[in-house]
């Protein structure tokens, strides 16, 4: 979401207004969208109706904020220094780990940060759809960078097709995360994962590919998860 209406705001301004989107991305991940009125909103951040007013024109702005606010959480994830560029296998083996070390704390809480909000809005206006589909096709393009470098360094067959292979990570992820919010059960996001990986590994070029790992203990949990 392009917002140029930031440049109106101080500098304590742009802290509450953050603020204001941070409580209500919480929110809305642990009550769903609908569920989540302003006044719920305003209540859980603390502020007055008339910060609200100030900074968002009605409740549809503030969700888009907090439609961008995940997107950035989703490249956070993706970005941190122990998956480095998402471009060996090992590094692949670590989102996944990653992924499943936050099974208790978020998946089973809430599902997908950003595939919740994606459930829900799916069938919103173009603009919403489109800033989904945005947060997308960033995350898409974070797994086909580090795909495309990794059959450009011969790790990968030359048939290996990095799009094919970082929408089948995405998806993995997103079936996965779903059936583990709707049952409780670690297993199905577990399996997901770590069998998208796996699909990957296959491609590898040579024999020299570390062997799968299928569910495997779970690392010490890393934020922000995606």
């Amino acid at each position: 979401m392009n917002d140029d209406s930031t440049s109106r705001f101080t500098r304590k301004g742009l802290a509450t207004r953050a603020h204001i989107v941070a409580v209500a991305a919480r929110v809305m991940f642990e009550r769903g969208v609908a569920n989540t009125s302003i006044e719920k909103v305003r209540n859980a951040a603390g502020v007055g109706g008339s910060q609200i007013s100030h900074y968002f024109r009605d409740k549809r702005e503030l969700t888009r904020q907090v439609i961008a606010s995940r997107r950035g959480d989703v490249i956070a994830f993706h970005t941190q220094p122990q998956l480095g560029a998402l471009d060996t296998l090992d590094a692949l083996q670590a989102w996944a780990d990653a992924c499943v070390a936050d099974i208790d704390t978020v998946y089973r809480l809430g599902g997908c940060v950003y595939g919740s909000l994606a459930g829900e809005l799916s069938d919103a206006d173009d603009e919403v759809r489109d800033d989904l589909a945005d947060g997308y096709d960033q995350w898409l393009e974070l797994f086909q960078s580090g795909l495309a470098a990794m059959r450009r360094r011969g790790e990968l067959r030359p048939e290996a097709d990095p799009r094919h292979l970082a929408v089948s990570l995405v998806v993995a992820h997103q079936g996965g995360a779903m059936v583990t919010h709707a049952t409780g059960d670690a297993e199905p996001l577990r399996v997901a994962v770590n069998a998208a990986v796996d699909y990957v590994r296959s491609f590898a070029a040579t024999n020299s590919a570390a062997k799968p790992r299928r569910g495997g203990s779970a690392p010490r949990r890393r934020r922000p998860q995606a």
